[in-house]
């Protein structure tokens, strides 16, 4: 067989594979937007959010997810300079021991961790969850910014050393301005992970006042499980934040998870 044969093979399975892929979100949005007549209409919508206090989930979700994201980057942004800057025994240590942790689980922890929230008067507390979520996903976070930065030039920094700068100085004007790929792969990977986290948040937020969107929903789906059109129109609403977040965030991301899944 020729080259542009296989080369066409390929193009063509590749074609179906993502039309099948694609059959879950077109049954989903034929079902959010069009009635039992095939007629377009947003009913379905306003439906859902005289039934469902939606946008109490969804603010609370926002916080979260905003609050846990800044605290992780910032937290995992300086984890990863020590480590990829001064490689000394103690670094390699807490490099290695972020490895191991990736490997564990984050459920296999929630029996002591809701004891330790249950101590700190974390229960139902959002602020409490935002560190804890930040937490769960520290270890990739550093993992992936530590690679990202043995790939820029210490020379960078040796320059701005020379001329009198700091190392906070060296850090939040050289280095931090170019780690936007990177955190863009981070609030990609771990933020719409933490929007869609629900393994955690069902033991430590039990008021509806503070529960999440993945927690409403499952109270939603119990009460309205066999309405498909109500289901399907919550489901967009709460996929919304994550499909725009790729969407801006696309163009960075394989850059920033190319380069920080490398380490030098």
């Amino acid at each position: 067989m020729s080259k542009k044969f296989l080369i066409g093979i390929h193009r063509v399975v590749l074609v179906l594979l993502c039309l099948i892929a694609m059959i879950p979100f077109i049954v989903l949005i034929k079902l959010a937007f069009f009635n039992n007549q095939s007629e377009f209409t947003l009913e379905n919508f306003s439906e859902v959010m005289n039934k469902f206090d939606i946008f109490r989930a969804f603010g609370n979700s926002a916080v979260i997810t905003v609050g846990a994201v800044v605290i992780l980057l910032f937290c995992s942004s300086l984890a990863g300079y020590s480590i990829s800057r001064n490689k000394i025994v103690v670094n390699k240590l807490i490099y290695y021991t972020f490895l191991f942790c990736m490997m564990i689980p984050a459920v296999i922890n929630s029996v002591p961790l809701y004891k330790v929230m249950q101590a700190i008067g974390g229960i139902n507390s959002r602020v409490a969850m935002m560190f804890l979520l930040a937490a769960n996903s520290m270890p990739f976070a550093t993992f992936l910014i530590a690679g990202y930065m043995s790939n820029i030039p210490i020379e960078l920094e040796e320059a701005a050393a020379i001329d009198g700068a700091s190392v906070i100085q060296r850090f939040s004007r050289i280095i931090l301005p170019m780690l936007k790929p990177v955190f863009m792969s981070v609030v990609i990977i771990q933020g719409i992970g933490i929007w869609n986290n629900y393994a955690q948040v069902v033991f430590y937020l039990q008021d509806a006042k503070v529960q999440t969107i993945p927690l409403a929903m499952q109270l939603f789906f119990q009460r309205f499980g066999a309405q498909w059109h109500l289901m399907s129109s919550a489901t967009i609403i709460a996929m919304v934040p994550a499909l725009i977040t790729f969407i801006f965030g696309q163009k960075y991301f394989m850059s920033g998870l190319n380069s920080g899944s490398v380490k030098g």
